[in-house]
C-alpha cells in the first residue's frame, strides 16, 4: 500500500513539474524565421498571444531583434530601442499584457518588413470548454516594460490557449497526495 501511494505521489509532482510548460512558444515567421520581405502582421492574424507565452525569433547574421516604442515601430526608427539582441536566436518571454513591438535594427530592414507587433492578452486561470476558441477582449493597451531577452537553440510551435497557474496546481496535488497519504 505504501509503495502504491509513493508512486501516486511521483506521479502527481511529475504532472505538476509539467503544468509550465502548458505556454505557446510562437516561432516569429514558422520556417521562414525572422527575414525581409516578410508580412508578419499576417503572421500573427489568428494567433492569441498570452503572458506566459514566449516569441523565438531566428535569424541569420547580419540581423537584430529590437523591442522599440510604438512610434518607433510606426516610423521604422532605429536606435532607440529598449532591448536588442543579434545572437540569431532571440527568445521574448511575454510576462506582461500590452502591445509589445519588435524591428531589426539595421538600417532598412524594418521598412523591407522587419517588424512585427503582438498584443498579449492576460493568461486566463481557467481551462475553456474543449473546441472553444480563446479570445481577446482587451480594448485597452496597459503599460508595458522592457523584456529581457534570452537566448536558447530550442522551439517549438504548440498550441495551447491558457496557462493553468503553477501555484494552483502545485497546491491542489499536494492538497491531494497527502489526503492520499493520511487516508491510508
Amino acid at each position: 500500500m505504501v509503495s502504491y501511494n509513493a508512486g501516486i505521489v511521483c506521479a502527481l509532482l511529475a504532472l505538476c513539474m509539467v503544468v509550465p510548460s502548458l505556454a505557446t512558444v510562437y516561432t516569429v515567421g514558422d520556417t521562414n524565421g525572422w527575414v525581409t520581405n516578410y508580412d508578419y502582421t499576417t503572421w500573427t492574424s489568428g494567433k492569441t498571444f498570452v503572458v506566459g507565452d514566449s516569441l523565438v525569433f531566428n535569424y541569420a547574421s547580419g540581423h537584430t531583434v529590437d523591442e522599440v516604442s510604438s512610434s518607433d515601430y510606426s516610423t521604422c526608427t532605429v536606435g532607440n530601442s529598449l532591448s536588442s539582441d543579434s545572437s540569431g536566436a532571440t527568445t521574448i518571454p511575454l510576462k506582461t499584457a500590452g502591445t509589445r513591438y519588435f524591428i531589426c535594427g539595421i538600417v532598412g530592414h524594418c521598412g523591407s518588413g522587419m517588424k512585427v507587433a503582438v498584443t498579449v492578452a492576460k493568461a486566463s486561470t481557467t481551462t475553456p470548454a474543449a473546441g472553444t476558441p480563446s479570445t481577446n477582449t482587451s480594448t485597452t493597451p496597459s503599460t508595458t516594460t522592457p523584456a529581457t531577452t534570452t537566448t536558447t537553440p530550442t522551439s517549438t510551435n504548440l498550441s495551447s490557449g491558457t496557462i493553468l497557474s503553477p501555484i494552483v496546481a502545485v497546491l491542489a496535488m499536494t492538497w491531494f497526495a497527502f489526503s492520499l497519504l493520511v487516508l491510508s
